[in-house]
């Protein structure tokens, strides 16, 4: 087992480094990857979905980004203290039909030791946008550093 640093306990600058690493890997659409950031066991609860472990991590991304095309999502930090992260996140998708949507959320985060994150609590909401109204459109993968946070944003 390897380290995923930063580990905790988080100060806000290596809280803010983790939750842009977790934004890299979400914007990758790669489950493998993203799973990796997990412990073994890690709990989730997504909308009103609960899962545990990397395996139901990978199939529950698989479906995800199946049904969530275009998906370009930004993170940013809300507090920390501990081992713990809060963080806030928007992201843009698009159905199968081509409805885009803004999906809007919290997570709270809780991390063991080696720097991999044992539980995870997200609420989110989604709102249909036209495709107009978009303001993610830096092309598929990571966010450039150079574009805008959610604050500079108005989100």
């Amino acid at each position: 087992m390897t380290s995923r640093p930063p580990l905790p306990p988080f100060t806000a600058e290596t809280a803010a480094q983790k939750v842009r690493a977790a934004e890299d890997a979400w914007n990758s659409r790669d489950p493998e990857r993203v799973a990796l950031a997990y412990t073994p066991d890690c709990q989730w609860r997504n909308r009103a979905e609960f899962i545990t472990g990397q395996a139901e991590i990978v199939a529950f991304l698989q479906r995800k980004w199946a049904r969530e095309q275009g998906y370009r999502l930004i993170k940013e930090l809300w507090a920390q203290e501990g081992s713990r992260i809060a963080v806030r996140f928007t992201y843009e998708w698009h159905d199968a039909h081509g409805q885009w949507f803004r999906s809007y959320g919290n997570e709270n985060w809780d991390f063991a030791e080696d720097g991999r994150m044992r539980r995870r609590i997200a609420s989110i909401n989604d709102l249909a946008i036209a495709e107009r109204d978009r303001l993610f459109h830096w092309p598929q993968g990571t966010r450039p550093a150079d574009h805008p946070s959610l604050t500079e944003l108005g989100l």
